[in-house]
């Protein structure tokens, strides 16, 4: 289900939820064509297995939290948006933003250029907005935009329209910026989210496109999560046996499908409309729907769910917390 619980056994990357990657979304900003919103959100508020609230902390301190922007074609970031997280003594966070060019943005560390440094994490209801040039920043809680009947995943795909996420919540990064700070169009996007340990940094996750990780056997899903698109290759046959046995392809089909899946990233032109999975993905976007039709091979075409009603229709976007954050 989307990126939501994707560690081992349905639980978090690490064991932490606020290193858990959800969603990615991109898309030009409404009404300036000039400028893009890049979306990543993260730390679920409620567990799946077994359910239950997760910490109230939004992000983890130290981590990083990265967009990465591929402008050649060759799967490794040309550019990347850093995010890294402080928390005080009294409980509340504040987000420093930086960006990377070149061959360390296909790297990791706390380097980079500042663009916004010490903005205010929300905690609450309010809309938090740092203004730094041409971009703008959110960071905080937020009201889950993904959509999907997640329980009736879980019954063998006999879905019924019940929106397991209507009332979850998510922490949201959001960016306004510059189309020239991605570098020239279309590029490829990914996130993912480094754990800061004793031993160095620890990607605990990474991903794109939705709903793919889930599906995959528990070391595969590890490797998969730790590794880089560039390498993903890897993974195509994993990829074709789950079509295979889901979806009663035939080994070449299912090979052939695995192929459009992978490396696992986000196609985007700023130039364009966005459109799931053609290009970037918009908060009202169904990335459920054509992958149920994929993985089944037609046999389920939808899980009767739709877009949430809460969204913003101006910056940051993604509608205010459930009071249950």
């Amino acid at each position: 289900m989307s990126h939501h619980a994707s560690g081992p056994n349905f639980g978090f990357p690490r064991g932490d939820a606020r290193l858990d990657m959800t969603d990615l979304y991109a898309f030009p900003k409404p009404g300036d064509p000039g400028k893009s919103i890049l979306i990543l959100n993260v730390h679920p508020s409620s567990a799946v297995n077994p359910p239950s609230p997760t910490t109230s902390e939004p992000f983890a301190p130290g981590a990083l939290y990265e967009f990465k922007v591929d402008t050649d074609g060759d799967a490794i970031a040309d550019v990347a948006f850093r995010v890294q997280v402080a928390s005080s003594e009294d409980g509340t966070q504040t987000a420093t933003l930086r960006r990377i060019q070149g061959e360390r943005a296909a790297g990791v560390g706390d380097d980079g250029e500042v663009i916004v440094k010490d903005a205010p994490v929300s905690v609450e209801r309010e809309d938090l907005v740092t203004k730094a040039g041409d971009y703008r920043c959110f960071f905080g809680w937020r009201s889950d935009p993904f959509f999907f009947d997640a329980n009736g995943l879980f019954n063998k795909m006999q879905f019924t329209g019940d929106d397991f996420f209507k009332d979850k919540n998510v922490c949201s990064i959001v960016l306004e910026l510059p189309n020239s700070a991605l570098g020239s169009s279309p590029v490829g996007l990914w996130a993912r989210t480094v754990d800061r340990t004793g031993e160095g940094w620890v990607q605990a996750e990474r991903g794109a496109r939705p709903m793919q990780a889930v599906f995959l056997p528990g070391e595969e899903r590890e490797a998969y999560l730790g590794g880089e698109p560039a390498a993903d290759g890897r993974f195509i046959d994993v990829f074709a046996h789950e079509l295979q046995h889901t979806g009663g392809y035939t080994r070449e089909d299912a090979l052939g499908v695995a192929r459009t899946l992978l490396p696992d990233i986000l196609p985007y032109d700023a130039r364009l409309p966005a459109s799931y999975p053609q290009n970037g993905r918009t908060l009202i976007d169904d990335a459920v729907d054509p992958f149920l039709s994929l993985l089944t091979n037609g046999k389920v075409t939808e899980d009767k769910v739709g877009p949430h009603g809460d969204l913003l229709a101006e910056f940051p976007y993604v509608g205010p917390p459930h009071r249950a954050a």
